[in-house]
């Protein structure tokens, strides 16, 4: 998503931009970043506003949600974070925020009844495609569960005083209304067709989080609204479409789209390579941002490396995943393609022959995923001659 547009401040100091509007949910999950990174390094409210030459009480509105860091002008944004880093932040953390502020973007616009018109194109979602990260951070703020891209707190990191959220949470009057815009959002995105096809499918991956009891049929009337990949189709909108709608779907226990979706939309060279392409750009291996889905359709795959895919992709070799069918069949696709990536880290290749031995021994796959598991397992036995 596009870094927002920050409004300066005209003493140059670190507060809100002059005459913006009230906002919906403020910055909550940039702000319970910003209040992490503080507490490990450990810095108090106090001292951090004393070092930015700023009011307690803007850290505090800051951290709580009520004001925005997307307020501040991009340069005192960097100030903030070059100061946290000086007094000892956990570097990693700090490009963090840049996605936080990226994610309380979808939140507010979610929540503001004044903006969800039916001009699609400025929703935030319309012309970014989002990572893993990205999007976890999001969903920080509607189940509570920690982005992997944040680490744990270090052991020495001082315990909170008090009863303080453990996460940006949003309240749940908040999440029903967020949710019911997204749908919306998603609906009139599906009437625009494909101009509107990567707001449509990414609303709806993030419908997938909500607990709603008619969630999965929801999903699954929309999913009927787009005709089905033909078999061993190539890459098109609706495929990119189909395949998010089909992973997401197995949050509710529905794996058979997916493996339909396999049979069907897989087989075909570009199809696979454009299921390779978007795990790449999805796990953050492929750091170009693109303005939509049509990425996928590089056939030569040149914006990623085999070898750190390959890692990120074994790592979801488990029997626990709803979609570990598409994961099992990525791993086989990936080296299909790139037979060499096997013989080139012998600890990847040791984990590997370990995650796909355990699989062929559970009951929890397909028979098309365990044909494909085979072919890896040989595959593995012949690399280590």
């Amino acid at each position: 998503m596009a870094p927002q547009k920050r409004s300066r401040s005209k003493t140059g100091t670190l507060t809100a931009g002059q005459g913006s509007r009230a906002r919906a949910a403020g910055g909550i999950v940039c702000g319970h970043l910003l209040k992490i990174i503080r507490e490990r390094i450990p810095l108090t409210q106090s001292r951090l506003a004393e070092e930015l030459g700023i009011d307690t009480t803007t850290v505090q509105s800051w951290e709580s949600g009520r004001r925005s860091l997307a307020a501040v002008s991009s340069a005192q944004f960097l100030r903030l974070k070059r100061c946290l880093l000086g007094r000892g932040a956990q570097p990693m953390l700090l490009p963090l925020l840049d996605l936080a502020v990226e994610a309380d973007s979808v939140i507010e616009y979610s929540l503001d009844d004044t903006l969800n018109s039916d001009d699609f194109t400025q929703h935030p979602l319309h012309s970014w495609v989002f990572t893993r990260a990205s999007t976890h951070m999001i969903t920080w703020a509607l189940t509570g569960e920690q982005p992997t891209v944040l680490p744990n707190a270090p052991a020495s990191t001082p315990r909170r005083r008090g009863p303080t959220p453990g996460s940006p949470l949003l309240p749940t009057p908040q999440r029903d209304k967020l949710f019911a815009n997204l749908r919306r959002t998603a609906e009139i995105a599906d009437r625009a067709g494909e101009d509107g096809s990567l707001l449509r499918r990414q609303a709806l991956y993030l419908c997938a989080y909500d607990t709603s009891v008619d969630t999965h049929s929801w999903l699954a009337d929309m999913r009927e609204r787009r005709p089905t990949p033909l078999r061993h189709a190539s890459w098109t909108p609706a495929w990119s479409d189909a395949r998010s709608v089909a992973t997401s779907l197995t949050r509710y226990g529905d794996i058979e789209t997916l493996q339909a979706f396999i049979e069907r939309g897989m087989g075909e060279d570009a199809s696979e390579m454009a299921n390779l392409n978007y795990w790449a750009h999805w796990l953050g291996l492929d750091p170009v941002p693109r303005a939509s889905d049509a990425f996928m359709s590089d056939v030569d795959g040149r914006s990623w490396e085999a070898l750190p895919l390959l890692r990120n992709l074994a790592d979801r070799l488990d029997p626990s995943r709803g979609a570990v069918d598409l994961n099992i069949h990525s791993v086989w696709a990936l080296i299909s393609s790139k037979p060499g990536v096997l013989s080139a880290d012998l600890e990847l290749h040791r984990d590997l022959t370990a995650r796909v031995g355990r699989l062929l021994d559970s009951d929890v796959i397909s028979r098309q995923a365990r044909r494909e598991l085979e072919n890896v397992h040989y595959g593995l036995r012949l690399s280590s001659r």
